[in-house]
């Protein structure tokens, strides 16, 4: 996935930009860039891979030496960006968040107008470049920018650095989100709203699905209403928003304490302590072990000098590896303990599996597991959460073809999917079985919204129950 900053300043913004822009660096581990326009220098741009050094340390020169009064930056899991382009609109940078599902009908649709293309290193096609070239299909930036939020199935959300201001732009149902902050003399945009407390700005509204706005030093102009229909990923406040951050009102760290607590309602297990993974299922089991009166631990410790980020690198045999080398155990918070664990979700299962099975090797006398949201039955398709080949990943999807004896039809996919069916708790019996918990018990998706505290309607749930 990726985060992104952008500032808007009468005095130079560099400053701003590169610590809005480090604040975003637990979104991705691979790419990051920064880009600046004044007057006196024109543009500025620069790139680093970041998956062996942290952006501060690779961006220390550019924080010294680029000079802007507008700038963009951005963390990144895939493409390199933001990108310079040149074109009918004049010369503007670009930096996105999202994810194109149709991205080789849309290359062919502007291949036939002779628009060229730069392949990355591993032959495909770079998305925010994409975007670029869909812009400039239209005569003017807002035509442009609504023409790509229409034709582009998936999400796309973008900052666009121009010499007249940066221009905002959410993508159509809001599924990520971009928040404005001001301070005297500056305006700035994020995905993460903590990411400009620091540096002296307040929150001063956030875009709507569908709006695209113009920033400058003096003022936020709205060029196009937000639309009526919103679908934010719920995911955010699950996993992988940063605890500090607020969407749409509702904090972070504060919903997963009330996630964590609709999961004690429904439990019945006396474990002698709750404890989480980190550092995602920690506020979630914070949540529980407030509401049920267990006393919360920490049998595991993450180790963050060296490794603090769980998404390097995308290799996913070593993935696991570092996932396991980050968590450091204490034995004697183990040792002849029945434990409660709470992890964020269970995706493919791997990880969680090998957390079990050390306890036990540790001494504990039972591991029950408890995910903070439903079973992930369908792969996102709005949302670069991960690079998974395939939905078979998903050891739902393992675990229902072994019942079914193979492919299913979705109507039955839907099935496993309500927590009221038995096909339901055969399937989370048999990824308890397979995982060697001593028990599971999955969140249940009106409580996790519940937990949310905003519409239904305006989340969205694809993952968990196939539903646009």
């Amino acid at each position: 996935m990726g985060g992104f900053f952008g500032v808007a300043s009468k005095e130079d913004c560099v400053f701003d930009l590169f610590f809005g822009t480090d604040y975003h660096s637990h979104l991705g581990t691979r790419r990051a860039g920064m880009a600046v326009y004044s007057e006196e220098h024109g543009f500025e741009k620069a790139i680093h891979k970041i998956d062996n050094a942290p952006f501060r340390t690779k961006f220390d020169k550019e924080a010294n030496t680029m000079k802007g009064n507008f700038g963009i930056g951005c963390i990144s899991d895939y493409e390199a960006q933001p990108i310079l382009v040149r074109s009918h609109h004049g010369t503007f940078a670009i930096t996105t968040v999202g994810k194109i599902n149709n991205a080789q009908e849309i290359i062919d649709t502007i291949l036939q107008g002779r628009t060229h293309f730069f392949e990355m290193s591993n032959g495909e096609i770079n998305a925010t470049e994409l975007v670029a070239a869909i812009i400039d299909q239209k005569d003017n930036f807002i035509d442009g920018i609504r023409y790509a939020q229409e034709i582009i199935e998936g999400s796309m959300s973008m900052l666009i650095l121009t010499p007249k201001g940066v221009y905002l732009a959410r993508d159509k149902y809001g599924r990520t989100p971009i928040i404005v902050g001001k301070k005297d003399g500056a305006f700035c945009a994020t995905f993460e709203s903590f990411a400009f407390l620091n540096l002296g700005y307040s929150t001063y509204r956030e875009l709507g699905p569908g709006e695209v706005a113009v920033m400058t030093s003096d003022a936020l102009k709205t060029l196009v209403l937000p639309g009526k229909e919103m679908k934010i990923c719920t995911f955010l406040w699950i996993y992988y928003g940063y605890p500090s951050s607020t969407y749409e009102g509702v904090n972070v760290e504060e919903m997963r304490y009330r996630c964590g607590q609709l999961l004690a309602r429904r439990d019945n297990v006396k474990p002698d302590i709750v404890a989480g993974v980190p550092d995602s299922g920690t506020a979630h089991a914070v949540g529980y072990a407030n509401e049920s009166g267990i006393p919360f631990s920490r049998p595991f410790i993450k180790y963050t000098p060296t490794w603090p980020r769980s998404f390097m690198p995308t290799i996913q045999s070593k993935r696991n590896l570092i996932a396991k080398m980050k968590l450091i155990p204490i034995e004697e918070l183990i040792r002849d303990k029945s434990l409660l664990l709470i992890d964020d979700s269970i995706v493919r299962g791997t990880q969680l599996r090998e957390t079990t099975e050390y306890l036990f090797e540790s001494g504990a006398k039972e591991v029950h597991i408890r995910p903070a949201c439903p079973p992930l039955v369908y792969g996102c398709k709005y949302l670069n959460f991960s690079r998974s080949n395939s939905e078979m990943e998903l050891i739902t999807r393992n675990v229902i073809a072994e019942l079914e004896g193979g492919d299913v039809s979705d109507e039955v996919l839907q099935e496993y999917a309500d927590y009221t069916s038995e096909k339901y708790q055969k399937m989370v019996d048999k990824i308890c079985e397979k995982l060697k918990f001593t028990s599971l018990r999955f969140h249940r998706l009106d409580d996790m919204l519940e937990a949310v505290g905003i519409e239904p309607e305006k989340l969205c749930t694809y993952c968990w129950n196939g539903k646009e």
